[in-house]
Order: structure tokens, then sequence, then C-alpha cells
């Protein structure tokens, strides 16, 4: 008999950026089937100045977008091993992305409480670090920049039952994570994973047809 390879699923993790404790795992309910990455080079060179054209200012800044589909028609059918699905549909699973992109209202409720104690500076709220999971090669911490959603399908009592979910991610750097921190260091991580795959000899059948384009 022959064994089908386990499926990974991507998704985003959410962990404390002091700690490093992990507070939350969204999995995909399905790999999207793509995903498109847009790498800006930040470089000195655009002043004009000849040299400065091969000087890099910092890393690049790497966007990624995705769409993934989110369905609870497969858990109707048996509801008795579904409550939540058939009580709310994928309310929970919507509203687990939606709060990538908003503080807490106990946050808010508590700076709220400090600005009307008088406190002459109060901080803006800081997220929990994210983390897009994409293979063991791809774990980079990213902010979420949109979470734009199409719900297709509704139940009697209107609650989405399938659903489709664009993301847009920004791959955070040392610009933006200071030395020392979780995030800086998981950065440097993927930094460091990126250049070892690239290292990586390709595949002989690649070489091949390459040395055989250069004898035509």
């Amino acid at each position: 008999m022959t064994l089908s390879p386990r499926l990974l699923k991507g998704g985003i993790v959410q962990m404390d950026p002091d700690s490093g404790r992990v507070l939350r795992v969204i999995a995909l309910q399905y790999n999207p089937d793509s995903l498109t990455r847009t790498l800006q080079v930040q470089a000195t060179g655009e002043t004009g100045d000849r040299s400065q054209a091969l000087r890099l200012k910092g890393a690049a800044i790497e966007t990624i977008k995705l769409e993934a589909e989110i369905d609870a028609t497969e858990f109707l059918d048996d509801p008795a091993s579904s409550p939540t699905a058939v009580a709310v549909g994928i309310h929970p699973q919507l509203a687990a992305l939606e709060e990538l992109v908003h503080p807490r209202a106990d946050d808010l409720q508590a700076n709220d409480a400090l600005a009307n104690a008088g406190v002459l500076e109060v901080l803006p709220l800081e997220a929990p670090l994210a983390l897009f999971v994409w293979s063991k090669q791809r774990v980079v911490p990213v902010r979420v920049t949109d979470v734009s959603v199409t719900e297709e399908a509704f139940d009697v009592a209107l609650n989405p039952i399938r659903a489709r979910v664009s993301l847009g991610l920004r791959a955070l750097s040392i610009d933006d994570l200071a030395f020392g921190t979780k995030g800086a260091e998981l950065f440097m991580a993927a930094a460091k994973q990126r250049e070892g795959l690239a290292r990586r000899k390709p595949p002989a059948v690649q070489a091949e047809g390459m040395r055989a384009r250069r004898e035509r």
C-alpha cells in the first residue's frame, strides 16, 4: 500500500514579541495554489552617485499576497461532530484573521483609562509578533497589511459558511525590528536559511539543459 505524504498546512503564528511564547496558530484550511511575492531593492545608487551604485541600504522590502478559501460545508455534513460550524458557520475563522489587524478591546480600554488618568504619553498598542509559515524553509516575521473577505454562501441564520480571504503581508526585517529581539532573531534565521538554499547545487537536469543551450 502506498502512503501519501503528510500535507503541511501553511498559516500564521502569533507569538509574544518578548518571550517568544506562541499565542495562537491560524492554519489555513486549504493551502492556496499560488502566492505572489514581490521584493523591492533598497539601493543607494538611485542618487546618481556612481560610487554608490552597488551599495544596498538594507534588506529588500518583501510583500506577500495570497488568497485562501474557508468552507464549512464539509463540517455541516456531520453536525454532531461540528457543533460550532452548525451554530455560527465560519465566523470563528474569519474573526481570527480579522484580529490580526485589530487591537484587543481590553487594550483599547486600558489605554483610554491611562488617558483619562492624565498620562501625558500613551504609547500605541503593540500587536503580537506574526510569523508567516510556508514550509520549514520559509518562516518569516510579517506585518499583516490588509485582509479582504468575500463571503460567498450563508446558512439560514445568515452565518457565512464559505468565503475567500485575500491576505496582504509585509515581511519585517532588521530595519523594522531591533537586534536582540525575537523578531530580529527570526528574520536573521530566515536570511541564513535563504543564503543556504542559494548555495545548494541545482538539479543535474537543469545543469545539463543549460550546457546544451550554451553548446547550441
